[in-house]
C-alpha cells in the first residue's frame, strides 16, 4: 500500500487492518475447549457452594469409607498390574520360549473384557450356587459353612477383577519401551558383562520407567472411573457414592461435591505421573539398528515363562469368555428375539454417532493446532482432550446440572409467558448422552488424528496453498484422503469405548432407552447372570477389534524394523528379489552413499 505525504513532505503511516487477537482456527479451538470443559468447570464450581445437610451427613458417615476403599483399590490394583504387566512385557520382548509369538498379542485380549462383565462372570462361577463350589461340595460331601472359600463379592474380589483386565495398559507401554531399547542400550550392557537379570534391573527398567508409570496411571484412572464392578460387589467407593447421593438422596449439589473430590484424586494421579518423569528424556543417538538376539529359555525357565504369560490370559479372558459363550448357548431365547436386536441397534447407532462426532472434533482441533501452533491453541487442544482422565460419572453429573437448570428455566419462562411447557430439551435426551461421549472420548480420537497429521509433511500444505486451496479445502481434499486409515482407526477406537461405557449411560440415557452395557448391568443386578451373557458377550467380541489393531501397531513400532526386514530379505536367497537394471537419472552416482563421508 502506498503511503500518503503531508505538505511538509513527511510520510504518513500506512493504514493497516487491525489484527484479531485470535485467528479463526484458534478461535474455533478455544470455543470447542471451553464447551467440552463445561462439565469439569461445573463440578469444580460446586466446591465453593456452602455444604448442606446431605454433605455433612456424608462427611460424618460414609466419606471415610469412600476414601479408604478407593485408596485400597488403587494400591492393590497398582501393585497387581505392575507385577503382571512388567515381567510379561520383558519376557515377550527379550526372551525366546514356546508360545511367545502367540502370547505377544494374546496378552492384550483382556482389554476387550470390561471389568463389570468379568465381575458378573466370575460371580456366577464362584458363588455358593456356582459350578466351582458345587463341585467342591460334591467331591467332599461338605455342606454350607463347613468349608472355607474366598468371598468373591468383596473389596479383594473387586481388586482381582480390575487387575485382571487392566494389566494390559502396563504391558502395552512397557513392551513398547523395551522394544525401543532392545536395539541400542541393552546391546552395550551385554558387552559389559551384564546378565539378563542385571540388564533388566539396572538398564531396561530405569529407561522404561516413564512408560511404565504412564501405563500404571491409565490403569489407576480406570479404577477410579469404574462403577459396574464395585456397585455389583457392594464396595463403597466414590462412584457408588455419587450414584446413591444423586438417585437415593436427590441432592445434585452433594453429588457434585463428591465428584469434585473424586476428580481431585484423578488430578493427583496426573501430577504424580508428570512428577515421576520430571525432565528426563531418553533418545536414540544412532540411526542404525541391529537385531538383538533374545535370551533362549530352556527347561524350567521356559516352563515358568510360559505359565507367567498363560495365566493372565486364561483368567482374564479365556475362562470368562468361555463361560459367557456357554451361558449364551443355554439362553438363546434371550438374544434371538426382536427386543435384543433393538438393543443392538440402539447401541450401534449411538456408538457410531458418538464416534463420528468425536473424530470430527478431533480433526478440527488437530488441524487448528497444525495451522496455528501458538500457545493458546495448544493449551485449548490439551484442555479439550482432558476428558478421558475424568470418570464418566463425574462427566455425567457435570452435564446434568447445567442442562437441567437450562431446561427448568426455559420451561418456567415459556409457561409464564405463553402457557406452553417445553419439557426436557437437553437433559435426559440423546443429545446429552452424545455430548458426554464427546467429552469423555475425544482424547482417544485426538491422539490418533494428531499422530496421523504429524506424518504429513508441511510441504503438502505449501503445495496445496500454491494451487489456490484454502485451509479447509486442503483438509478435505488433501489431508483426509491421506489419513483415511488413521480416521477409520480413530472411529473404531471411540466406537468400542462408547460400546463399553456404563456409568455415563446409566445417568444420562433417555427414559426407556437401553444399550447392551445397561442391559447386562440390569440383568446382573437382578441376579439373572445367564440372561446377561448375550449382551456381555457381544460387547467383548466387538472389543476384540481394537485389540487386534493395537497388536499390529505395536508389532510395527520397533525401531529399525524396516532395516531388519530388508536385511532378512537379503540374507534369505528365496526372498531375495530378482536383480534387474535400475533406471537412474543422469548424473546420479552408482553408489549414492559414496559421497557421504559418514557412510564410507
Amino acid at each position: 500500500m502506498s503511503q500518503a505525504t503531508t505538505s511538509t513532505g513527511a510520510r504518513m503511516p500506512a493504514f493497516r487492518r487491525p489484527r484479531l487477537p485470535l485467528s479463526p482456527w484458534s478461535l474455533v479451538a478455544v470455543i470447542t475447549a471451553l464447551v467440552l470443559a463445561l462439565p469439569v468447570l461445573v463440578i469444580f464450581g460446586h466446591v465453593f457452594i456452602p455444604a448442606g445437610e446431605v454433605w455433612e451427613h456424608l462427611r460424618q458417615t460414609v466419606l471415610a469409607d469412600y476414601v479408604t476403599n478407593s485408596l485400597v483399590l488403587l494400591v492393590g490394583v497398582g501393585i497387581g498390574v505392575l507385577l503382571i504387566g512388567v515381567p510379561v512385557a520383558w519376557l515377550i520382548s527379550m526372551c525366546e520360549f514356546p508360545g511367545r509369538s502367540v502370547f505377544q498379542w494374546a496378552l492384550m485380549l483382556p482389554l476387550a473384557m470390561p471389568a463389570y462383565i468379568i465381575a458378573y462372570t466370575y460371580t456366577g462361577m464362584l458363588d455358593f450356587s456356582g459350578p466351582v463350589q458345587g463341585l467342591i461340595r460334591e467331591l467332599t460331601g461338605l455342606g454350607y459353612g463347613e468349608y472355607w472359600f474366598p468371598e468373591i463379592r468383596s473389596l479383594g474380589g473387586a481388586m482381582v477383577m480390575l487387575l485382571l483386565v487392566l494389566y494390559p495398559y502396563v504391558y502395552l507401554l512397557s513392551r513398547a519401551a523395551f522394544l525401543e531399547q532392545s536395539v541400542c542400550v541393552l546391546e552395550v550392557s551385554r558387552t559389559l558383562g551384564a546378565g539378563p537379570w542385571e540388564g533388566f534391573r539396572r538398564v531396561a527398567l530405569p529407561l522404561a520407567r516413564p512408560a511404565i508409570i504412564a501405563g500404571l496411571t491409565l490403569a489407576l484412572m480406570e479404577v477410579l472411573a469404574d462403577y459396574g464392578t464395585v456397585a455389583y460387589f457392594g464396595v463403597s467407593t466414590f462412584t457408588t457414592g455419587i450414584f446413591r447421593t444423586w438417585y437415593g438422596l436427590g441432592d445434585p449439589a452433594a453429588a457434585a461435591q463428591l465428584a469434585a473430590v473424586l476428580l481431585s484424586f484423578v488430578f493427583i494421579l496426573i501430577l504424580l505421573e508428570r512428577w515421576s518423569r520430571a525432565k528426563a528424556r531418553f533418545h536414540h543417538t544412532s540411526r542404525r539398528y541391529s537385531t538383538l538376539p533374545r535370551y533362549r529359555l530352556r527347561g524350567w525357565k521356559a516352563t515358568g515363562a510360559f505359565l507367567a504369560c498363560l495365566l493372565p490370559i486364561l483368567f482374564g479372558f479365556l475362562i470368562p469368555t468361555a463361560q459367557l459363550a456357554l451361558w449364551a448357548v443355554q439362553t438363546t431365547d434371550q438374544w434371538m428375539n426382536p427386543r435384543f436386536y433393538g438393543l443392538v441397534f440402539n447401541t450401534f447407532w449411538l456408538a457410531t454417532a458418538a464416534a463420528i462426532i468425536a473424530v470430527g472434533l478431533a480433526l478440527v482441533l488437530a488441524y487448528a493446532q497444525r495451522m496455528e501452533g501458538g500457545r493458546i491453541t495448544r493449551v485449548a487442544v490439551r484442555i479439550a482432550g482432558m476428558g478421558y482422565a475424568v470418570p464418566g460419572t463425574v462427566i455425567a453429573i457435570g452435564i446434568m446440572i447445567p442442562f437441567a437448570a437450562f431446561d427448568n428455566a426455559l420451561d418456567s419462562f415459556m409457561r409464564e409467558t405463553f402457557g406452553v411447557s417445553t419439557g426436557l430439551l437437553l437433559s435426559g435426551t440423546v443429545f446429552a448422552l452424545l455430548f458426554a461421549y464427546a467429552v469423555r472420548f475425544l482424547a482417544v480420537s485426538l491422539q490418533t488424528v494428531e499422530a496421523g497429521l504429524g506424518k504429513i509433511q508441511p510441504s503438502m500444505d505449501d503445495a496445496a496453498r500454491s494451487l489456490g486451496l484454502h485451509p479447509l479445502k486442503t483438509l478435505w481434499r488433501v489431508h483426509m484422503p491421506i489419513m483415511r486409515g488413521t480416521l477409520l482407526t480413530a472411529l473404531l477406537l471411540v466406537f468400542v469405548d462408547v460400546l463399553k461405557e456404563l456409568p455415563a449411560t446409566l445417568i444420562l440415557r433417555p427414559f426407556d432407552f437401553n444399550t447392551l452395557a445397561v442391559r447386562a448391568f440390569e440383568l446382573a443386578g437382578d441376579e439373572r447372570l445367564r440372561e446377561s451373557s448375550s449382551a456381555a458377550l457381544a460387547i467383548v467380541l466387538v472389543g476384540l477389534v481394537p485389540v487386534i489393531l493395537l497388536s499390529m501397531t505395536i508389532g510395527r513400532s520397533r525401531p529399525g524394523q524396516g532395516a531388519e526386514t530388508a536385511q532378512a530379505t537379503t540374507d534369505d536367497p528365496d526372498r531375495r528379489p530378482r536383480s534387474r537394471p535400475l533406471a537412474m537419472p543422469a548424473g546420479t552416482a552408482a553408489n549414492p552413499r559414496a559421497d557421504d563421508p559418514q557412510e564410507r
